[in-house]
């Protein structure tokens, strides 16, 4: 835990009672700057160590975080007020996510022969990732345990040391799980933690000595973010959010997407950036589907079955989203009355036009907006048409289709018969295209995207007459090249 230089403070509260949770400390640019100077000096440390011994303490912390999966959970619940059965799931992802990037770094990112060619033939060709040396990771308050451990596991096990600001919404989160990751690493302060408010989070992204920021917001901060990092030229992987589409085909099994689609939309209040926030139905089941679905989601109850709205603010752009689409569509389940702060109950809107701000802007609350199309061409063509690009669900029997379709979808993510399942594989990468974002975490390109590749070649035995790089090349030394060239490249293919 990094030092202020400051004794400001501020509260984290419980979003269900508005208890104070914890006072934390607001760290302020001099003290963030104290902290990638200390990380600095743990990243070479820590990259000595090489991959068995990264390997050997990152699974030693997974098991400090199964060992405090309760305290864990509990603190997520306090400060988000989702129930305890979704902040140890969260937890368990995390846990199984750690356990991935430290057992498979050096696969991904150790040193590899590469082919050289004909052209190199009498060189030895190397590609190896190195680390980037400190991570800086700007949390969220909705998954504060997976999604930044989507970053900070990964950036770990590449060799880097992190500095991590959390939510000012979920502090104790992030000052937790660096406390337990000093039991397994005590040596040097490897896995900081600065907590704060927006201050604290710009001073981290403009420092020179990060080497990459890991982001995860609103597309409109992670702009910000981008301007404080443009200053030294920082890299930037943005994960940003998302109006994730839900495509049910006309041979569905529309119980299991219903019961998926549920799942996707009010999991957790709504507040998932890979959450499902519009479904198209073709018009042969739309009517089957919807009755499905909305009596499933009449038996739901915010405070019950999900929590709270975490962030008091986004009631009001889910009051503004709910207004127009009942005001220009069908309201099937519950409509502004169902929005009784903190909670808001399961609301189902159908026949909302596309520039609907329900259908166009993240609502990030349990609203879905179903519509009827004609085939899954325009379900595609509509899913396509927002500027996000995260992930998307499509429900079909037919495998080949459904495949099809998944290829289509302009996301960076799509689930098949099943629903954010993508996020749970750790082999798989995690991240959006346009306005959700660039970059990936998780899998090997979420290693790769804390590392930096070196290309190492080395000349085996000198070639007569190949020796181009030298001013006593001949003419006949290019002469013989190109003909080499002609031979292999020359002939057209028609």
């Amino acid at each position: 835990m990094a030092t202020a230089t400051e004794r400001r403070t501020f509260d984290s509260l419980d979003p269900a009672t508005g208890e104070v949770v914890g006072t934390h400390v607001i760290h302020d640019e001099a003290a963030v700057a104290a902290a990638v100077e200390r990380a600095a000096q743990a990243a070479r440390w820590w990259a000595g160590l090489g991959f068995a011994e990264r390997k050997r303490r990152l699974l030693d912390f997974a098991a400090v975080l199964t060992r405090n999966l309760g305290r864990v959970a509990e603190t997520v619940r306090r400060e988000t007020g989702k129930p305890i059965e979704d902040a140890k799931l969260e937890t368990v992802l995390a846990i199984a996510h750690t356990g991935w990037a430290a057992r498979n770094a050096r696969a991904v990112l150790g040193p590899r022969r590469v082919s050289p060619g004909l052209l190199g033939v009498n060189m030895a060709a190397t590609v190896e990732y190195q680390p980037l040396g400190v991570v800086g990771v700007i949390g969220p308050w909705n998954y504060p345990v997976f999604t930044p451990m989507g970053s900070i596991a990964y950036a770990l096990a590449a060799g880097n040391a992190v500095v991590f600001k959390p939510s000012e919404l979920t502090p104790g989160t992030g000052v937790l799980l660096a406390e337990l990751f000093a039991e397994s690493v005590s040596e040097y302060p490897v896995f900081q933690v600065v907590t704060g408010l927006g201050e604290t989070g710009a001073a981290l992204a403009g420092h020179p000595g990060v080497g990459k920021i890991a982001f995860t917001g609103s597309t409109a901060t992670a702009k910000r973010v981008m301007a404080a990092c443009a200053r030294n030229l920082t890299p930037l992987v943005a994960e940003c959010g998302g109006k994730d589409a839900f495509i049910v085909d006309r041979d569905a099994d529309l119980a299991a997407a219903a019961d998926a689609a549920l799942w996707g939309a009010c999991s957790n209040a709504g507040q998932t950036c890979v959450g499902v926030e519009r479904v198209y139905v073709v018009a042969e089941v739309y009517e089957a589907f919807l009755r499905e679905l909305t009596e499933r989601a009449a038996a739901l109850r915010a405070g019950k079955d999900y929590g709270p709205i975490t962030m008091p603010g986004q009631l009001d752009v889910i009051r503004r989203h709910v207004g127009d689409a009942v005001a220009r569509g069908t309201a099937v389940l519950g409509g502004t009355e169902s929005i009784r702060p903190p909670y808001v109950d399961p609301v189902i809107v159908t026949d909302v036009p596309e520039d609907s701000p329900a259908v166009q802007e993240e609502t990030f609350g349990p609203v879905i907006v179903v519509n009827r199309v004609a085939d899954v061409d325009e379900a595609v063509r509509r899913a396509n048409a927002t500027a996000y690009g995260l992930g998307a669900t499509v429900f079909s029997r037919n495998r080949r289709r459904a495949t099809a379709l998944a290829r289509r979808l302009r996301t960076g993510m799509t689930a098949i018969n099943s629903v954010i399942s993508f996020a749970g594989i750790p082999s798989l990468p995690f991240g959006g295209v346009g306005g959700s974002g660039f970059g990936r975490i998780h899998g090997a390109d979420g290693l790769r995207e804390f590392a930096r590749p070196k290309a190492i070649s080395r000349q085996r035995f000198p070639l007569p007459g190949a020796n181009l790089t030298s001013f006593r090349r001949s003419p006949a030394d290019l002469e013989r090249v190109i003909r080499l060239v002609t031979f292999l490249y020359g002939r057209r293919r028609r």
